[in-house]
C-alpha cells in the first residue's frame, strides 16, 4: 500500500479511509426553522411559479425586511427548493453564434427609452397585442397599451407622449430622449418620426434581423409572457386586457430585476432617489 501510494503521490491515510468506507458522510443539512421557511417559499412559488430561487430569495429578503426579521441566505432557499424539488429546470437552449457587442443599458434614466409590440393568444383562440416603452436604466415600464386589434401609429404616437408626461410632468422633454425601436411601420412612420421629434424624442433604429440591438425589450416580452400570461388564467381576450394593467404595475413594483439587485424598477428608482436627492 505505500509504495502504491508513493508512486500514484496520494496520502496512504485517503485510500485506508476509501478502501474501509470509514470517511464521514454528509448527510442533508436541517437547520431550526426550515418547516416553516419551506413554507413560505411553497407559498410564494404556488403565486408565482415561474421564479427561480434568487427571485424567491429576493421576496423572502423583503417580506423579512418589512417584519423587522433578519434576511434569509440566498443559499439556504437553494437548498430547500433542491430538497423539494421546486427549481427551475436549467436551460439548455444554445446562444446564437453572432454576438452583440453593443450596449443599451445607460448609466442613468431618462437617456434611453426602449418600444416594442409583443402578442399572446388567449385560450379561446383570440389574440391580445401589447406595445410598451422601458426606461434603458431603471427599467421601468413607463407607459403600455393594449388591444385586440392591430398596433397603429397613432397608438404609439399617444404612448409617446404619455411616456414625457410620466417622465417629466410637461409636454416636451427637457433634454432629448433617445427612443429604440425596430423598423416595423408604427415606428418607422414619418408621422411618428415628426412627433417624436416634437417631444424632443429622438428615434433609434435597430439593424435588421438584429434582435440583440434591442435587447432590453425583448428580455422584457420574454419575463412578460413567461411570468404573467403563461400563469394566469385568460380564457378570452377581455379577461387578458383586464390583467395587462395588473401585470406591468406588478412588474414596476414587484417583481425583482436581477440587474437592479434584486430590486423592482420604483424600488430601484426610489433608492437613487434617497441616495441622490439632488
Amino acid at each position: 500500500m505505500k509504495r502504491i501510494t508513493q508512486t500514484l503521490g496520494v496520502a496512504r491515510s485517503n485510500v485506508l479511509e476509501r478502501r474501509n468506507d470509514a470517511r464521514p458522510r454528509r448527510r442533508p443539512q436541517d437547520r431550526p426553522g426550515d418547516v416553516e421557511l419551506a413554507a413560505a417559499i411553497r407559498r410564494l412559488i404556488d403565486a408565482r411559479p415561474s421564479y427561480g430561487y434568487r427571485r424567491i430569495a429576493a421576496l423572502l429578503k423583503r417580506e423579512r425586511r418589512s417584519d423587522g426579521l433578519a434576511p434569509i441566505n440566498t443559499k439556504r432557499v437553494y437548498r430547500l427548493m433542491r430538497k423539494h424539488g421546486l427549481l427551475l429546470e436549467r436551460h439548455t437552449g444554445r446562444r446564437r453564434p453572432r454576438e452583440h457587442d453593443g450596449q443599451v443599458a445607460t448609466i442613468r434614466s431618462n437617456c434611453r427609452w426602449c418600444s416594442d409590440a409583443l402578442e399572446f393568444t388567449c385560450w379561446n383562440g383570440e389574440v391580445v397585442r401589447v406595445a410598451f416603452a422601458l426606461d434603458c436604466h431603471d427599467r421601468e415600464v413607463i407607459s403600455w397599451i393594449a388591444t385586440t386589434a392591430g398596433i397603429s401609429g397613432e397608438m404609439i404616437r399617444d404612448m409617446m407622449v404619455r411616456c414625457v408626461e410620466q417622465r417629466f410632468g410637461a409636454i416636451r422633454a427637457p433634454h432629448p430622449v433617445q427612443w429604440l425601436s425596430d423598423n416595423g411601420s408604427i415606428f418607422a412612420a414619418h408621422r411618428t418620426v415628426e412627433i417624436a421629434l416634437a417631444l424632443n424624442l429622438m428615434p433609434c433604429f435597430t439593424p435588421v434581423q438584429s434582435p440583440e440591438s434591442n435587447g432590453m425589450a425583448e428580455a422584457f416580452v420574454k419575463t412578460f409572457k413567461r411570468d404573467y400570461v403563461r400563469v394566469s388564467p385568460i380564457p378570452h381576450a377581455a379577461a387578458a386586457l383586464a390583467l395587462v394593467d395588473s401585470w406591468m404595475e406588478d412588474y414596476n413594483t414587484v417583481h425583482p430585476h436581477s440587474r437592479l439587485g434584486y430590486q423592482s424598477p420604483r424600488e430601484y428608482i426610489l433608492s437613487q432617489l434617497v441616495a441622490c436627492p439632488v
